[in-house]
């Protein structure tokens, strides 16, 4: 019974295909997937071979084509595309490898792209994008430019974005792939001390053996399959 309490997402028989008939492509089968609350997860696999569709999945970012998807024991699938958006921008953070950013906007203003939507008040998001950007050591650019930022401060700055709305789960697609080996260091501690101090659960998207193994889990995806899973 607890760990059905601490479930915060759950995939049920979840199939997601493109195309129809001659052309049509499997890029999940029958994936049977629990994220629990507190857990860092990396999915693993080569290009193509479903990962980043699972990831999405998992995100609300796409939907299934058959199965179900469960977030806190309640079903989405039927859900509208309003409320979806809803939960992803209360529940979830993302960090990706492109960054994502309005180049010429302010870092404060990136950060607090998130709680604009949410419909925070000027001056309450102003105070939580400041407590984001000081918990990834950015504070003195918070009125520089993001295109005149470094990729490893970059990547920072969307790490406080992810944060700012108090997330329960990050997703990260290679989020240290376009960083030297030294930035890439920083950006790992930075998300595992998240997923330790605050007990945000994280799912890694990544082809990085060494980053796969700071997880608690690791699953290997293959042709759309889950083939493998290790603690």
């Amino acid at each position: 019974m607890e760990e059905k309490n601490n479930t915060i997402i759950q995939l049920k028989s979840v199939g997601r295909s493109y195309g129809k008939k001659s052309n049509k492509f499997d890029a999940l089968k029958n994936i049977n997937l629990t994220i629990t609350k507190g857990e860092s997860v990396a999915i693993i696999g080569k290009s193509g071979s479903g990962k980043s569709t699972l990831m999405h999945i998992l995100a609300l970012l796409d939907k299934p084509t058959t199965g179900e998807i469960f977030i806190k024991d309640t079903p989405v699938n039927k859900l509208s595309t309003s409320n979806l958006n809803k939960i992803r921008n209360k529940s979830f953070g993302f960090v990706f490898q492109s960054f994502f950013m309005n180049a010429n906007d302010s870092v404060l203003s990136n950060v607090m792209v998130p709680l604009v939507i949410a419909g925070v008040p000027y001056r309450k998001r102003k105070e939580k994008a400041i407590a984001a950007l000081k918990s990834v050591g950015l504070i003195d650019k918070i009125n520089s430019k993001a295109n005149d930022l470094s990729g490893g401060q970059k990547q920072r700055v969307c790490i406080a974005r992810a944060i700012v709305n108090s997330p329960s789960v990050i997703f990260a697609d290679e989020p240290t792939g376009n960083l030297d080996s030294k930035t890439g260091e920083k950006v790992k501690n930075l998300l595992f001390g998240l997923n330790k101090k605050r007990g945000i659960t994280l799912v890694i998207v990544t082809h990085d053996p060494d980053l796969a193994n700071l997880c608690d889990r690791q699953i290997y995806i293959k042709d759309g399959e889950i083939q493998e899973e290790t603690k």
